[in-house]
């Protein structure tokens, strides 16, 4: 009896604790956004900066070309795509009213094929101007962690420089081999999974954008982007990303061009996700779509919609986290795919320095 009291009681003390640490990641949520931007970013500059020290260049060297390349990237984004979202935001409303013209003569067709208050039970269900207004809202939100961009590129580079000196740190922790070689191997995984992901976004958003500049669609570059950051989220930022582009190719040309549209981006996403991905990062890098589901979520309510966008990373920061130690190796896969295998995390052998 008494071993049950106490075990209730810790499993009351863990809630409790997941609370109050819930709780303060809300209140520092002003802070919290752009250490974990200016995290990602590290993890994935991290890569190009070894190497660059591997080919002989000094640390603050090499800390500096990465940087200098971000804030190259960072103002050809803010260049190239500033125009377009300001373009957006004054044709929103005219956008809006003609996706409620386009959607009003769909409801009045299936009111002369008898189905009567067709448009309630449409209207209630599907506000056709909500996609719109989402873009917006993620853009805005977008727009003003940029706005943050010299807090999140000091904290990019004294993480890159904490990167230098962190292996020799380790070595005078741990200092046996065996618990060095499962941190390492977690650190990898790490990056080696967000430097995939971000290779595959970019070609996903740059094809997006290349199809819907033939097809002749307003503002490509914006929906590259947006299909650029959403490919972030697995199995359903795709579908949000085409959603917008497909409304408006409905409200510039017609149906036609529209499904069009959608065959595009269905091509493009079946082609990155179900084919590449998975032969570079195997199946032991994946999330169910269930888990991907409620992580959108509790970051999205957590931290707002870059909470969101950040989802699928945090989470398989923590899956790859869980698969590194056989005591824990049973929630990775409870977080993995359906599958033999899902959710280890991909061991590969090591050099002998």
């Amino acid at each position: 009896m008494e071993k049950r009291i106490a075990g209730s009681a810790q499993i009351f003390l863990l809630l409790a604790s997941l609370v109050i640490i819930v709780a303060g990641l809300a209140a520092a949520k002003a802070i919290l956004v752009p250490v974990l931007l200016a995290g990602f970013i590290a993890i994935i500059g991290s890569r190009p900066m070894f190497w660059l020290q591997r080919k002989g260049f000094p640390v603050w060297l090499s800390v500096l070309l990465v940087v200098l390349l971000v804030i190259l990237a960072g103002l050809l984004i803010m260049g190239r795509f500033g125009a377009s979202i300001s373009g957006f935001y004054e044709n929103l409303p005219t956008y809006e009213a003609k996706i409620r013209d386009e959607s009003g003569a769909v409801i009045d067709w299936l009111e002369r094929r008898g189905i009567r208050n067709a448009g309630e039970m449409v209207m209630r269900v599907v506000d056709p101007g909500s996609a719109m207004r989402m873009v917006s809202y993620l853009l805005n939100a977008l727009g003003h962690v940029l706005t943050n961009g010299f807090l999140v590129m000091m904290t990019v580079v004294f993480m890159l420089l904490e990167a230098s000196s962190f292996p020799a740190k380790l070595r005078r922790i741990f200092g046996h081999e065996a618990a060095l070689g499962q941190l390492t191997e977690f650190i990898d995984n790490v990056q080696r999974y967000m430097a995939i992901k971000m290779l595959t976004s970019l070609v996903t958003g740059g094809l997006v954008t290349a199809g819907l500049i033939t097809i002749g669609i307003d503002y490509p570059l914006l929906w590259g982007l947006l299909a650029f950051l959403l490919n972030f989220v697995p199995n359903i930022g795709s579908i949000v990303a085409a959603i917008p582009a497909v409304l408006l190719a409905l409200v510039q040309f017609d149906a036609a061009r529209a499904g069009l549209v959608a065959g595009g981006y269905l091509i493009v996403n079946l082609v990155i996700g179900c084919l590449i991905e998975p032969r570079f990062m195997g199946r032991g890098l994946g999330l169910s779509t269930l888990v991907v589901f409620l992580s959108l979520l509790f970051w999205g309510w957590l931290l707002g919609p870059v909470g969101m966008l950040l989802a699928a990373p945090l989470t398989m920061i923590a899956k790859i986290a869980l698969g590194s130690r056989e005591e824990t190796r049973w929630a990775a896969i409870l977080l993995g795919p359906e599958g033999n295998g899902a959710g280890l995390p991909v061991r590969r052998k090591r050099r002998r320095d």
